[in-house]
């Protein structure tokens, strides 16, 4: 029989097969809307993705990162002040009977500013001032004169001749505040023996 006809499946195919076929060559099917989204918009998600690990590693490594020592303590006041014994002085005016001065220099080598908060000596037959009046600063590198003035009360509980006199001195800087006791030295504790023996010899209980 002559004719041009639908052609027929070859022996052993099946007509599904053939649809399969031409399915396979045509255009893949419509993507989802999220999928759509995604292709739409995927170098922009992989940027932000990108950058959101870069962000998280950074800040682990910030977070891990070796710590600077932390700054040492500032030394105790007693530690960086002096006081020297310079001469004896004249009596303040209204300073009172049975008195007498001398001068010190006070030196802060280092560290931050020392307050003497407090000047005092160990005999209970006298009592002690300085000008300038406490409290008082002195900053690190620097020192300042000081003039003590003593008062005798009672001579009976004053040494007329004193060993090794210190005087009590109250420092205070940031880091602590501390009673310390500074040793003047022998010229000191001549000068001061001679000043007890004139107060006391002019009549003082």
């Amino acid at each position: 029989m002559s004719g041009v006809g639908p052609v027929e499946p070859g022996e052993g195919t099946h007509a599904w097969d053939t649809l399969d076929t031409l399915d396979a060559t045509t255009r893949p099917r419509p993507r989802g809307r999220v999928g759509e989204l995604y292709a739409r918009h995927r170098r922009s998600v992989l940027a932000t993705a990108t950058a959101t690990v870069l962000l998280a590693c950074g800040t682990y490594l910030y977070a891990t990162r070796p710590q600077p020592p932390a700054p040492p303590d500032p030394p105790y006041p007693s530690q960086v002040t002096d006081l020297h014994y310079l001469s004896g002085e004249a009596t303040p005016k209204g300073a009172g009977p049975h008195s007498f001065s001398f001068g010190v220099e006070l030196s802060v080598l280092a560290g931050p500013p020392v307050t003497v908060t407090r000047v005092s000596q160990p005999y209970a037959g006298m009592s002690v001032t300085s000008t300038p009046k406490a409290p008082f600063r002195t900053s690190a590198g620097t020192s300042r004169k000081v003039v003590i003035t003593m008062r005798v009360s009672q001579c009976r509980k004053v040494p007329w001749n004193a060993g090794l006199p210190f005087l009590d001195v109250t420092l205070r800087n940031t880091r602590a505040i501390e009673v310390h006791s500074f040793i003047l030295g022998q010229r000191y504790a001549q000068h001061l023996s001679e000043a007890l023996q004139v107060a006391c010899s002019n009549g003082s209980g």
